[in-house]
Parts: structure tokens; sequence; C-alpha cells
């Protein structure tokens, strides 16, 4: 009964720790994680599984191997922790992918300009590179009325014919 009560306990921190960091969750504050639902566990250790996972986009093999290494570690997670994992993991895979690839669009989904040219290289360490002509594109992403800021890539012949 007392592992069924601790796979509860994991699941809810889980959840939590979901709600807080992927979902923007207000309510789920640190203190309620931390205090309320799981305080016999390390939030940050088990925060630390779940954003390698997520962040890793781990396939469901790719999970199985990161979750025995854990519990190989000192201080890692149990047998009935890395069960509670993939199954929580399984069943909100998706919707954390989701959460993350739009916590990514820092520019919300807009580009203010986009300017491209060729240059020649006058000089280079290396000799065989100077009058070598160079695409240069500079994409400035962001909202109109807001700050922005300039990405700028530098493609010499070879990348240009690839791209």
């Amino acid at each position: 009964m007392a592992e069924l009560d601790s796979s509860k306990y994991l699941s809810g921190l889980l959840n939590g720790i979901t709600q807080n960091t992927y979902y923007n969750n207000p309510e789920m504050t640190e203190g309620l994680l931390k205090n309320e639902l799981y305080p016999d566990i390390s939030l940050c250790l088990r925060r630390g599984v779940l954003k390698s996972i997520a962040s890793a986009d781990m396939n469901f093999n790719q999970l199985e191997a990161f979750l025995i290494a854990q519990t190989k570690k000192q201080g890692g997670v149990s047998a009935e922790q890395t069960a509670v994992l993939s199954k929580f993991w399984k069943n909100h895979k998706s919707k954390i992918q989701e959460s993350l690839i739009s916590q990514s669009r820092c520019w919300d989904n807009s580009l203010r300009n986009v300017s491209w040219r060729v240059d020649l290289k006058t000089q280079s360490r290396h000799a065989d590179q100077v009058n070598a002509p160079v695409a240069v594109v500079e994409l400035e992403p962001g909202k109109t009325g807001k700050e922005s800021q300039f990405v700028c890539w530098e493609f010499d012949k070879a990348k240009v014919n690839h791209v």
C-alpha cells in the first residue's frame, strides 16, 4: 500500500512540475510542490530528471536507457519511480513538447525584415579564400513597436549550393 501511495505522490509531483514549468500555471507554486505534494523527495532532482527527458524529446527506448542510468546514480531514482516516470512521459510527452515549442517562439511568429547580399572576401587567413564570394543573410525577428535583434548567417559557395 505504501508503494501505491508513493507512486501517487510522485505522479502528483510530476503533474505539478509540468503545470508550473511547461503550462505556466500560476497556482502551482514552488512552495506548494515542495511542501504539500511531496516533501520527502528532492524537487530539484525530479525537476531535473523531467527537464532532461523533455529537452531531449526522448523516445521510449532513450527514456528506458536514461532511467536505468538514473537508478544507478547515488540519490537517483528508484525502480518504482522509473515506472511512474515512464507512464507519465507516455501520457504527457506530446503536450509537453507542444508547450516547449510554443515557449521557444521568441519572435511571436513574426519576421520584420529579411535581407541578403553577396560579398567578396578581401582578407582571410587562408589565401585560397581571398576574393571568394560569401552570401550574407540577415533576419530581423520580432513584433512591430518592440526592440528587435538581428540574426545573421554567412554562407560560402559550397553552403549556398547545398541550400
